[in-house]
């Protein structure tokens, strides 16, 4: 009865919630409109894309998907030019919106965790020539601008407590934290407890990678308990922030992920492994669940990917994050099923179920917790209902 009651819950309201990447490095991806059909069909309504590629714009034009655009980081040095910035908005940005729900602008990814200082160093003065261009042309109050920046960032993330920023990039990230400060936007933070788990298997539970709920971390200076990965990273960048003074900036997950295939030497790289870490990166997401820091802040995340892109360079785990293979099947089943009505009408359903024939102990464990965590949640909300 419980589980068919969650499972009804889902139903109803769908992965509004969560938001994922749409990559498109890859020479056999469906068309915008198949792309959206699918999203739709999945109630996935935030989306990240890689570029301002006007097809994707034009075809998402009066959905109810929200999008983050990218500006390449090779645009950067231009950009800095105010006139450019605003003939930039006018040309990529003005002309689809509002019929398109851009939300956001990622001015490169990135960059901090690279080699090229003089991006760094170009990196905030492009920004406050975007969202000076976007205030110039009426989309100022609208549209969000900041930058992905990888975890490596961090010159310490264990416990979070101690999170610091490398010294090599303070200063810039010094500017960047007060830009976002003035403009109230989000920290985006790329965080991938795969490749920690990859390289240290022996001193990682892979149960705690996973954000399974069964191992438990104390972090000895503030005693908060953490019970996964990811949001430890998170408090880490968020304790970052705060020993270069800036306590109040939101911080979201831009990418997080783990792939189904990878190398020989690409420890955890199973599709077991990922299908386990997104659908409780779902169950998560889901219970509007915050970090052990700030509790009350529903945590952001955009899950990387949509699809598997096969030609993204690197090692194979690289064209591996997908949910979805290029044909539209699922690579493995983490629990978005969209079934197709036989009407013309589509509708979409969230199955929990593993693909697997046989369920581990561990799944099993975890998805009664997860049933209990959101029967809580619904309870309380219909209950404090009630009062009020």
């Amino acid at each position: 009865m419980i589980l068919l009651f969650l499972l009804f819950s889902l139903t109803v309201s769908g992965v509004e919630c969560l938001g994922i990447n749409y990559g498109q490095v890859g020479d056999n991806l469906p068309p915008p409109d198949k792309v959206l059909e699918l999203l739709t069909s999945l109630k996935i309504s935030k989306v990240r894309i890689y570029d301002t590629n006007p097809q994707i714009l034009a075809t998402f034009a009066n959905s109810k998907t929200e999008l983050i655009v990218t500006i390449e980081n090779e645009m950067l040095t231009q950009l800095m030019d105010p006139q450019q910035a605003v003939q930039w908005v006018a040309t990529h940005i003005k002309p689809y919106f509002p019929a398109a729900r851009i939300t956001g602008i990622a001015v490169g990814n990135e960059i901090f965790t690279g080699n090229d200082t003089t991006l760094m160093a170009n990196l905030v003065p492009a920004m406050i020539s975007i969202h000076g261009a976007l205030a110039q042309l009426g989309l100022g109050s609208y549209v969000h601008v900041s930058t992905p920046t990888s975890l490596a960032v961090l010159e310490e993330s264990f416990p979070p407590s101690a999170g610091s920023f490398k010294s090599q990039v303070a200063s810039y990230i010094s500017q960047f934290l007060q830009f976002l400060s003035s403009t109230k936007a989000p920290f985006w933070i790329n965080a991938y407890p795969y490749f920690a788990f990859k390289d240290n298997p022996d001193k990682i539970s892979l149960d705690y990678a996973l954000l399974n709920p069964m191992s438990y971390m104390v972090d000895p200076s503030t005693r908060l308990n953490y019970d996964n990965m990811l949001y430890a990273q998170v408090d880490a960048v968020i304790f970052a922030m705060a020993r270069l003074g800036f306590d109040g900036i939101e911080v979201r997950v831009s990418e997080t992920g783990w792939p189904s295939k990878g190398d020989v030497d690409e420890i955890g790289a199973t599709a077991q492994n990922a299908a386990i870490y997104n659908r409780n990166l779902l169950r998560r997401q889901l219970a509007n669940e915050g970090t052990p820091l700030r509790p009350n802040m529903r945590l952001e995340v955009y899950l990387f990917a949509l699809f598997n892109e096969d030609m993204k360079p690197g090692p194979t785990s690289e064209r591996n994050y997908g949910l979805y293979q290029p044909d539209g099947t699922m690579a493995y089943n983490v629990g978005l099923s969209a079934l197709l009505s036989s009407t013309s009408t589509s509708s979409a359903s969230i199955s929990l179920s593993s693909s697997a024939t046989k369920t581990t102990r561990t799944e099993f464990k975890s998805l009664v917790y997860w049933m209990f965590v959101y029967l809580l949640i619904s309870f309380k909300t219909i209950f404090t209902r009630q009062l009020f």
